[in-house]
């Protein structure tokens, strides 16, 4: 029997070598395939990385030519090209050259400066907003502003002038005078290290720009973007934000309500309940290794920025912008005077004043409280509007200001005077 038995047998391991032959080869197509589709995806990527790196050259060298072509100084005509609402209190403002002339470039960050000429009003009104675009936009210059109404715990107050002559006076094709960008608020497109962006409120303007930015120019570091509002109707570029999450794999953001309307669900609508803060950096980022831009309301601020030293950021690895009288300044006020401390005479030339400091105010502030007149914008040493020359005498800040003024001038918004002082004001 076994002879009969032996060709089936053969028959049998002939045929199993051929399927495992036939499975190998399968096994081997697959892998192949495998590898082909691996190979597809990293060459996919090396393209998409490239096109990025291409895209970010060519809006850096499209920066660089604007800067060389269009700057100005002093104040220069826009036109208000559009009026968009971004939300029921805050308006973009899109504004083109009045002179047809090229726009140089900003660094993401910086705000621009206007004089408002208000009816009824003898001088034009001095403000400071923050561009809300990306700068290697090259047709127009774009802000954000809200509409400041009273509040509700006090009614009878008066609304915000700027905000409320730019929303409900200023039409699509007025004309304003506008100030060249500045500030020194902006994320350094060259640093190259990883960033956390933070706007509270329509503190989101100058961080939104920086993102926009950073997307524009190919910036190849992790970016994680926290915005604070209170409920869905006051986010601001929501769709915005979500399409740059969506295009850029480094780009993670983080919509904060801290009053959600009962219909806004977490995961759905917004990403956290509650204050934009640092326990919450604490359970989203590996590390505090990273560069902190903040913008927001001043109690906002404070908090963050004492609670980020608190946890171990280096002091230069936390910056903001912050703009008006209550805003939080980059580092301490001024202390009080001491009890035995000289009372100095503040000559204001032009106005034919002396009167005395004795405490901790600003020289802006005690020229307001004698009826002198010294043009301001940002009253933070920011914008460069208050400059004032020094004719005598000597003056201190209590925190350097961004933009230092040349020699022999001071900012009075922020300057208290170290000896006898007198002012060309």
């Amino acid at each position: 029997m076994d002879w009969l038995l032996a060709p089936v047998t053969a028959q049998l391991i002939g045929a199993l070598l051929v399927i495992g032959a036939m499975l190998h080869l399968a096994s081997a197509l697959l892998q192949a395939r495998r590898d082909a589709a691996r190979a597809r995806t990293v060459h996919d990527q090396r393209l998409r990385l490239l096109d990025q790196q291409l895209a970010g050259a060519a809006a850096k060298r499209q920066l660089a030519v604007r800067d060389a072509e269009g700057g100005w100084s002093g104040s220069r005509k826009f036109r208000v090209a559009r009026k968009v609402p971004e939300s029921d209190t805050v308006t973009s403002f899109y504004l083109v050259p009045h002179d047809g002339k090229a726009l140089p470039a900003f660094k993401p960050g910086q705000f621009l400066t206007f004089q408002l000429k208000l009816p009824d009003r003898a001088k034009p009104l001095v403000r400071c907003y923050s561009l809300s675009d990306s700068p290697s936009e090259p047709d127009h210059y774009r802000i954000s502003v809200k509409r400041l109404d009273p509040p509700p715990k006090n009614p009878e107050a008066p609304p915000g002038l700027s905000s409320n002559f730019l929303h409900l006076q200023v039409q699509e094709g007025e004309i304003l005078d506008v100030k060249a960008p500045a500030g020194d608020f902006f994320l350094d497109l060259e640093e190259r290290r990883p960033v956390v962006l933070i706007g509270g409120g329509v503190g989101i303007t100058p961080v939104f720009s920086m993102l926009k930015a950073a997307c524009a120019a190919g910036y190849d570091q992790e970016i994680w973007f926290f915005s604070g509002a209170r409920f869905g109707a006051e986010q601001i570029y929501k769709d915005d934000l979500r399409a740059l999450e969506a295009e850029h794999e480094n780009v993670r953001v983080c919509l904060c309500y801290s009053n959600p309307t009962d219909d806004e669900q977490v995961g759905e609508h917004f990403h956290h309940q509650g204050y934009v803060g640092v326990e919450l950096f604490q359970k989203l980022l590996p590390s505090n290794n990273y560069v902190f831009y903040i913008c927001g309301p001043p109690p906002m601020m404070a908090g963050v920025t004492a609670d980020l030293a608190e946890w171990g950021v280096p002091k230069a690895d936390i910056r903001m912008e912050a703009f008006g009288p209550a805003s939080i300044k980059k580092t301490e006020a001024a202390p009080p005077p001491a009890a035995d401390a000289p009372t100095l005479a503040v000559e204001f030339a032009h106005s034919g004043k002396t009167v005395n400091w004795s405490g901790a105010d600003s020289l802006l502030e005690l020229a307001e409280a004698h009826d002198i007149v010294i043009d301001s914008g940002c009253r933070a040493g920011n914008c460069g509007t208050c400059v004032t020359a020094v004719r005598s005498g000597s003056v201190d800040y209590p925190s350097p200001p961004s933009a230092a003024p040349d020699a022999g001038s001071c900012l009075p918004c922020i300057a208290r005077p170290t000896s006898n002082v007198v002012l060309d004001a």
